[in-house]
């Protein structure tokens, strides 16, 4: 037997150090703020115009626009409006609770986008990298010619390999196969078995990337805004450049340092019955949605193999405040700083140019839609520098860092078209501001 000598051991001691301080949130000495509860007239807000609000979520319901839904309003951290209305599952007509969990869908992809970035400042990569360096699948992309009508299709090369900004900005040409605008590309990932979104199937994110590299895009990399499966992409690539499963690199170094404790791929069963049900309405009535080309069950049953970046992480209000708080803190968040102070900014920046258009008022980051002046202007949506996105399952929210708002709606609906809390509620928030 082979006995490490003491300098061997010191260096191996000092490896197992150094590799566990790469892979831990180091300690910041900026204060920052930590979310809690607080008054509204301590942070700047009037709790009568923030009343408002109950008005909207109320009327909602009494109007058959949707079963439930929690608002959450927070300024400066301190949380001055969490309430929920309704009921949170169609069957049960059990009522809805400011702690019950949400699918969050494509709200996943700013906590993907966050661990890309996380393992980007660790000189990991860099983002104008090739895809293909380090999943070679993604060599040599093709653009879709045509499609023919026994599934076959024609290509023509690519321009340009897809790079790790391209998927951080949906322009890497991937499609969405079944949501696809396109009905090319529904036909072409269905061929392929592609997994779109979410899965109760034994199926692991690997798998799905690899076969999905092999098929043809929309256009030429950088050279269109096209929503797609590029988070997915995402999740696989931190596998690969972090060495551990993706489920694992967002609970060490995104959900424990935050206190996320209810945010999960997967909900451990002792919180499954916090799970809010999908619901859609049919002759008048709302009724749990059922399976279609998805189970909405996914997050409590099924093999649990597949961790998607784009759409696979559930959550609640609270939970998700916390991830925007730390971006309005500039990377800080309870004495753990998660990214620096200029990765934010890089990540708040405008990476795909007019891609939106010249007259737009809003562009996109490396995570977020993203308000400009012209934005803030028009009015209706917050401060220039306002960051949002939403789910498929009808949730949003949005972060003000110059007023330092968090606003957050969730909603589990399906199929439902009069819903207007969506828009009416930055609205009802910017109002209430008081100072």
């Amino acid at each position: 037997m082979n006995f490490l000598t003491t300098p061997k051991i010191v260096l191996f001691v000092l490896f197992i150090s150094l590799s566990n301080f790469v892979n831990a949130q180091t300690k910041s000495n900026k204060v920052s703020t930590k979310i809690s509860y607080g008054t509204a007239i301590d942070v700047g807000l009037s709790k009568e115009r923030l009343a408002l609000i109950d008005s909207m979520c109320i009327s909602a319901i009494k109007e058959g626009d949707l079963p439930g839904i929690v608002a959450l309003v927070a300024r400066n951290g301190k949380i001055v409006y969490n309430k929920a209305f309704g009921t949170s599952n169609a069957a049960t007509k059990k009522a809805l609770k400011t702690d019950d969990i949400f699918r969050l869908a494509s709200q996943s992809k700013a906590i993907t986008a966050t661990a890309v970035m996380m393992l980007w400042e660790q000189g990991k990569f860099r983002l104008d990298d090739p895809v293909s360096k380090y999943i070679p699948e993604f060599k040599n992309p093709v653009v879709l010619d045509s499609l023919f009508e026994d599934g076959n299709f024609t290509t023509q090369p690519a321009d340009k390999e897809i790079s790790i900004r391209h998927l951080l900005t949906h322009t890497s040409g991937i499609g969405y196969g079944v949501i696809d605008g396109d009905n090319r590309f529904k036909k072409i990932y269905k061929k392929a078995g592609i997994v779109d979104l979410f899965t109760t199937k034994n199926i692991r994110i690997g798998e799905n990337i690899k076969k999905l590299a092999t098929l043809p895009l929309h256009h030429n990399p950088g050279e269109k805004f096209t929503y797609s499966e590029s988070y997915d992409v995402l999740g696989y690539f931190i596998e690969v450049i972090s060495g551990m499963s993706f489920n694992t690199f967002l609970r060490t170094h995104i959900f424990d340092p935050l206190g996320m404790d209810d945010t999960w791929f997967y909900l451990p069963e002792s919180k499954a019955d916090r799970l809010v049900a999908v619901q859609t309405k049919e002759n008048g009535k709302w009724k749990n949605y059922p399976v279609t080309f998805y189970d909405t069950d996914y997050p409590i049953k099924g093999a649990k193999q597949f961790f998607s970046g784009g759409a696979g992480l559930s959550s609640t209000a609270e939970d998700y405040a916390k991830f925007l708080q730390m971006y309005l803190n500039k990377g800080v968040y309870n004495g753990k700083r998660l990214l620096s102070r200029t990765t934010v900014n890089i990540i708040l920046a405008n990476h795909i140019n007019d891609l939106w258009g010249e007259d737009t008022s809003v562009v996109y980051g490396l995570a977020f839609a993203v308000q400009n002046k012209k934005g803030e202007e028009k009015g209706g949506s917050g401060s220039e520098g306002t960051f949002s996105w939403g789910g498929y399952f009808n949730t949003q929210y949005f972060a003000d860092p110059k007023e330092q708002v968090i606003g957050i709606i969730l909603k589990q609906t399906q199929d439902t078209r009069s819903d207007k809390t969506g828009w009416k509620f930055p609205i009802l928030v910017s109002q209430s501001i008081d100072n």
